[in-house]
């Protein structure tokens, strides 16, 4: 981005910054419209994105079910932001916070730092992530990937070590997907826009959709299987 974009898309978002200073009022004021134009972009990336990949997002939640399903395990990886995200994932199946929601297997390869640093001191961080996938993963088990560029190389190595395995490979990206979307994942859903942090909102959206969605998906399961072991047990009663 040249310099002249770059004071552009400032000018666009803060546009206070560029005029001399302001009385408390119009400061006030052009805050308040900050925050307009911010809650506006957010609610548009969102809705575009569900509004253009439903189906996407539904066939992602069938495939982190089927692992599930399979007494497979869920991983997660990020970087920064991201990584944070990809904790919060972590949690969100392992600790649900929704009553009737059963825990469910899921671990985020950036929580144990020993291992991490190791990685990264002995052989270099862009190992930090394959290497505990090569150890750790098995074929019935997904690994989600989270970066708003898409080209992170230490997510795409631990993809590529993934996909060796034969995990379920599902990145979370942004801008144009970037390597990620190219990579040929399992799923990779894009949130289509070059802002970092609606993208990273998005992100938190989709995954919260996610983890209701395989629920409900693993309950309609429970209950099939419920009733098929009520039926066989009456039938045995009836045999007796």
């Amino acid at each position: 981005m040249t310099n002249t974009e770059n004071a552009s898309h400032l000018q666009a978002l803060y546009p206070f910054l560029t005029k001399k200073k302001s009385d408390t009022v119009s400061m006030n004021q052009a805050l308040l419209d900050s925050v307009e134009q911010k809650m506006a972009q957010h609610q548009s990336v969102i809705s575009h994105f569900f509004a253009n990949h439903q189906q996407a997002v539904v066939d992602c939640a069938n495939a982190i079910a089927s692992v599930y399903k399979k007494q497979g395990q869920l991983f997660t990886m990020g970087n920064g932001g991201s990584s944070s995200d990809a904790s919060h994932i972590a949690v969100e199946f392992l600790h649900p916070v929704t009553t009737g929601r059963p825990a469910l297997p899921a671990y985020d390869l950036s929580c144990d730092k020993t291992v991490m640093t190791a990685i990264a001191n002995d052989v270099g961080y862009q190992h930090v992530y394959a290497r505990q996938v090569a150890n750790l993963m098995k074929r019935n088990d997904a690994l989600i990937g989270i970066s708003t560029s898409g080209n992170s190389d230490n997510l795409l190595r631990a993809f590529v070590q993934a996909k060796k395995i034969g995990a379920v490979t599902i990145g979370l990206a942004g801008g144009t997907g970037g390597e990620m979307a190219a990579m040929g994942l399992d799923h990779c859903l894009v949130v289509a826009s070059d802002s970092i942090h609606r993208t990273q909102e998005c992100h938190v959206a989709i995954y919260h959709v996610l983890w209701d969605l395989v629920h409900t998906l693993l309950a309609d399961e429970r209950g099939y299987l419920s009733n098929k072991t009520n039926q066989n047990t009456e039938a045995e009663h009836e045999i007796r």
